[in-house]
């Protein structure tokens, strides 16, 4: 795991610590080949430059997002994004995590993805990648 994201954790209370610890191991063994970082603030891991999947501290939990997320027709992942294609769900405590549910969406979130990476280019506008290799 990248040193400033391990950095993101140290601040935060245990249980807080425990959610991110477990989400950032999760998906760094699903996603081996995704670029991970620490962007906008928060912890980001990206395929080909596009972000792929995230977290971050708010105050009704730790959010767990999937920019691709509305996507992938899992209903607890039920925070819509206002304007994406991104939706999340919430965490309080690291028994809230169901593995096989967040296995099953980084799995989805290799084959169901919007190009990101070129949105201001395109004016706003999202175009369906044929596969997390970038390709639109």
């Amino acid at each position: 795991m990248a040193g400033s994201i391990e950095d993101y954790h140290a601040d935060f209370a245990d249980g807080e610590r425990a959610i991110c610890a477990l989400l950032a191991e999760t998906v760094e063994e699903h996603l081996p080949e995704a670029e991970a970082k620490v962007w906008h603030g928060h912890p980001v891991w990206f395929f080909d430059g596009n972000p792929t999947v995230g977290y971050s501290k708010q105050t009704r939990g730790i959010r767990l997002m999937f920019w691709s997320g509305a996507g992938f027709d899992e209903p607890r992942l039920n925070v819509p994004g206002r304007k994406f294609k991104d939706a999340s769900i919430f965490y309080k405590s690291a028994d809230e995590v169901d593995l096989s549910e967040l296995e099953r969406r980084l799995e989805k979130s290799r084959h169901i993805a919007w190009d990101y990476k070129n949105i201001v280019k395109r004016k706003g506008v999202l175009k369906r990648l044929t596969a997390t290799t970038g390709e639109s």
